[in-house]
């Protein structure tokens, strides 16, 4: 029985998710067919049409797997209404899931992800309230292209090394 998370049906999908990662790693997402896929984890197309509707679909769903741990990072901090301005342990995630990180900025969502570590309320008091919208977006572009950066040189700096640098390049802002 194929049920949502039985066993053989988790392992296909991982199949097609390391296939299709490392497909991307050559060639552009619009050059990339479930066919491709397919043969490359020797699997149906029928098992990849079971879990995504397309390419599209499934590149989707590897964002939303990677968001959702980059989010359940600082979970306690947005529950508890605090946030640390500590990226530390977003460094650490990054120099471990590398090939996702890249998969992720390859495929473009970088431009489509909310921030939700970024605290509003100390931005505003640091700001006087204004412009807080432009603060944001400079912060987030800031921190991306570093994190590319850091990606593009194959995350030799130690994450401590990284953090220092959001530290004092922000610390007017943090």
């Amino acid at each position: 029985m194929n049920t949502k998370n039985n066993k053989r049906r988790r392992e296909s999908k991982e199949k097609i998710e390391r296939a299709f990662i490392e497909l991307l790693q050559t060639r552009e997402l619009s050059e990339i067919t479930v066919s491709d896929i397919c043969k490359l984890c020797d699997l149906n197309r029928s098992t990849f049409y079971a879990n995504y509707l397309d390419i599209y679909d499934l590149a989707d769903k590897i964002r939303e797997r990677l968001e959702e741990k980059v989010n359940r990072l600082y979970e306690a901090e947005r529950i508890q209404k605090f946030n640390s301005n500590n990226y530390l342990k977003l460094f650490y995630h990054i120099r471990n899931n590398q090939l996702f990180y890249r998969t992720y900025f390859k495929l473009g969502y970088d431009n489509k992800y909310q921030i939700k570590c970024y605290d509003i309320n100390l931005a505003e008091r640091r700001f006087n309230g204004k412009n807080i919208e432009y603060h944001m977006e400079f912060f987030k572009s800031g921190l991306t292209a570093i994190i590319k950066m850091w990606l593009a040189g194959g995350c030799k700096e130690e994450p401590e090394e990284m953090n220092e640098i959001i530290i004092s390049e922000y610390k007017g802002c943090l």
